[in-house]
């Protein structure tokens, strides 16, 4: 059985692909594509395999955007952090919907229903459990930090953070009031555990709250600069390749 990822993160291709053959040995991994570029080059010049794993979230867009450059016909299980993009996936051959991140039993469902899966055009039940999957999603998001400082450990609620950034590998959070406090985790870990539809990682080293955002500067070369309500150490910039992501999840419906 054939199967191609397409994920831009390293280590998250590199774990599926070892849960995938802990899973199933007789699962092949052909490739891992890492943008829309190199994934429209690669299902043009090869034949469809057995089962892709796809992230919605690419470097250079939306993984939807293959579709409107090749055709691909085989089931796609999507792999992404972001619970809002469950009926978009259902129209293109969708068969599950993965929110990272991935664990081994949740990834056995998916590939067992892979092994049974029909194509129909009546796919209410596959609908109601993408709903079912948003659902579930929806309470998985922390609310409150416990923050070590000194010898107390401070709560802090969600609400309250402007944004995180990293400091010579140190996470440190900014909130609302001008405070800061360094916190064990990292910026990857971090997006585990925040509503993506609350905070967005703008780059490698910031992560910013929706509300925390006064405007956005068009910068040179199709950057974006992000402009928060608190002081930060550094102007946060927003690369040409995720603008229009970032633009998007700005102004996304409620």
């Amino acid at each position: 059985m054939n199967i191609v990822i397409v994920e831009d993160e390293i280590v998250a291709a590199q774990t599926l692909s070892r849960l995938i053959q802990e899973i199933r040995t007789d699962f092949t991994i052909l490739t891992v594509l890492q943008s829309v570029e190199d994934s429209v080059e690669w299902f043009s010049q090869h034949p469809m395999p057995d089962l892709i794993f796809m992230d919605i979230h690419l470097a250079d867009g939306s993984s939807f955007e293959i579709f409107n450059h090749v055709k691909i016909d085989c089931p796609i299980i999507f792999t992404t952090a972001y619970n809002e993009y469950a009926l978009d996936a259902f129209e293109v051959n969708s068969i599950d919907y993965l929110l990272k991140p991935i664990n081994k039993k949740r990834l056995t469902q998916a590939i067992l229903k892979f092994g049974n899966f029909t194509y129909k055009k009546d796919n209410t039940q596959l609908i109601n459990d993408f709903i079912s999957t948003i659902n579930k999603s929806q309470n998985r998001y922390k609310t409150h930090f416990l923050i070590p400082h000194k010898d107390k450990l401070i709560p802090l609620a969600v609400e309250d953070i402007a944004c995180f950034y990293s400091e010579l590998k140190i996470a440190r959070v900014v909130c609302f009031n001008s405070q800061s406090y360094s916190l064990d985790y990292s910026l990857e870990e971090l997006m585990k555990h925040l509503n993506p539809e609350l905070f967005f990682r703008v780059n490698r080293q910031y992560i910013v709250a929706h509300k925390a955002i006064n405007d956005i500067s068009i910068w040179f070369a199709g950057k974006l600069s992000v402009n928060l309500n608190v002081n930060v150490p550094e102007r946060i910039l927003v690369s040409k390749a995720r603008a229009t992501e970032f633009k998007s999840w700005y102004t996304r419906e409620n």
